[in-house]
């Protein structure tokens, strides 16, 4: 009854998020397939793709501006109906160099919708509230995501009934949030980047942030021509995607609290190289079923990789850097996931699909690689130990959700206050011992 009580004052917010994602989900994966059925070239497809996350880059400078100018809930309208007509707008114009440009709008007004839809969590619920409501909206999240890929089985990606679905969805998202009797928030200034800064004190964390896009990106705007070309038909390319999903939704926790009890910098390494080792192994899979359970333990080991990430990050950051700190690794996860599709997809045109999992392993064997030279030359400046949450890729509103004043009170270290930046740089830089 009480966490009923703690979600009713969200729960329209939580309806649209649920809503929303239903429809993003099930775009992302329909419109590469309908690509692939088009005869777009997984280079062409790739560099459509990408185009998302060029606008949800764009989308993390634009959006509060947009939001202060018009109010949370005109924003929210104007960018829910440019998304679904963009949807359907997929069907006007079937052509590569149209789909381009709706992609980069379609990501631009979606990362809008989310600002608008963190913000408000974060101005409705109590501090004392806020990690739990941020952990249901993470599973509202995942659990969107998952269901979204099994809508494929409605209907073939080359009809007409699929998208209208998606621009439903999206248009039902409005509902619950513009129904809604709660005051409007204020939306706080995006705080200042700090990259050159964590560049300097964090940079396995930036590293794995940017190479952890790399390697997600090309995971969800490739993988459905991958199981295309495997031989999937529509509803099993969309349990591919669901198992991965749940897989990640299932094993992120398990990893993350190991990470804070062991030495994290090494768990990341682990869990890099097993992931890097299991999408190697991709491509000598025997069966269908064998490759949904290689996927299964890949998405458990890859979803973790950007929330380990932002937790090394946490590790190392003083709380007053920490809300724009881990704003800045959003802006690397995304900008990784941006150019992910165009590599994979160019490496999948020359080589054939395998070019995918042979493409992710190299990425996850580079970051790998880099995190055992940091292990092994530099010591890390560790402040505390940071608690894991799982998260994925969403706005920088939900990495304030988990920096609540109780988890701010674990760094409340006087003597790590009292040091100035030139002693913090130069522990930092002290080659390790042993």
């Amino acid at each position: 009854m009480r966490s009923l009580a703690m979600l009713k004052p969200v729960k329209s917010i939580l309806w649209s998020v649920a809503l929303l994602l239903l429809g993003n989900g099930l775009l992302n994966t329909l419109l590469t397939l309908r690509g692939t059925g088009e005869g777009f070239s997984s280079a062409v497809l790739g560099m459509i793709m990408s185009g998302y996350f060029v606008g949800f880059i764009c989308g993390t400078w634009v959006s509060g501006r947009l939001i202060r100018r018009m109010g949370h809930i005109r924003t929210f309208g104007f960018c829910a109906s440019i998304c679904a007509s963009v949807a359907l707008l997929h069907l006007v114009f079937i052509n590569p160099w149209v789909w381009l440009p709706l992609r980069v709008v379609y990501g631009l007004s979606f990362i809008t919708l989310i600002t608008v839809i963190e913000s408000w969590l974060n101005s409705q619920a109590a501090s004392h509230e806020r990690g739990r409501i941020f952990a249901v909206y993470m599973v509202v999240n995942l659990g969107a995501l998952a269901t979204a890929q099994q809508l494929l089985r409605l209907s073939s990606p080359q009809g007409f009934l699929l998208f209208v679905v998606i621009a439903i969805l999206i248009s039902w998202a409005l509902l619950p949030i513009t129904l809604t009797r709660r005051v409007q928030p204020k939306l706080p200034e995006r705080p200042k980047s700090s990259l050159r800064s964590l560049l300097g004190f964090a940079p396995l964390a930036v590293a794995s942030a940017a190479l952890s896009g790399l390697a997600m990106g090309a995971f969800w705007s490739m993988t459905p021509v991958y199981a295309t070309q495997l031989g999937f038909d529509i509803g099993g390319v969309g349990l591919v995607m669901s198992v991965a999903i749940i897989g990640g939704a299932l094993l992120q926790i398990p990893i993350g609290r190991f990470s804070d009890n062991h030495d994290r910098p090494r768990v990341m390494t682990w869990v890099v190289f097993l992931a890097a080792l299991i999408a190697a192994a991709m491509p000598f899979a025997p069966s269908h079923e064998t490759l949904l359970g290689l996927y299964f333990i890949w998405g458990g080991l890859a979803f973790s990789l950007y929330p380990l990430a932002v937790a090394q990050l946490i590790d190392q950051l003083h709380p007053d850097e920490i809300v724009s700190g881990s704003a800045d690794m959003l802006v690397m996860h995304g900008a990784g996931c941006a150019v992910a599709p165009i590599a994979a997809g160019s490496l999948m045109t020359a080589v054939g699909g395998h070019g995918l999992p042979i493409y992710i392993a190299c990425v996850f064997t580079v970051l790998g690689a880099y995190a055992i030279y940091r292990r092994r030359h530099v010591t890390a400046l560790i402040t505390h130990t940071a608690h894991f949450e799982p998260m994925v890729q969403s706005g920088a509103g939900a990495l304030e959700m988990i920096f609540d004043d109780t988890q701010r009170d674990l760094f409340d270290d006087p003597s790590f206050y009292e040091k100035d930046e030139r002693e913090r740089l130069t522990r930092l830089l002290k080659p390790a011992s042993g």
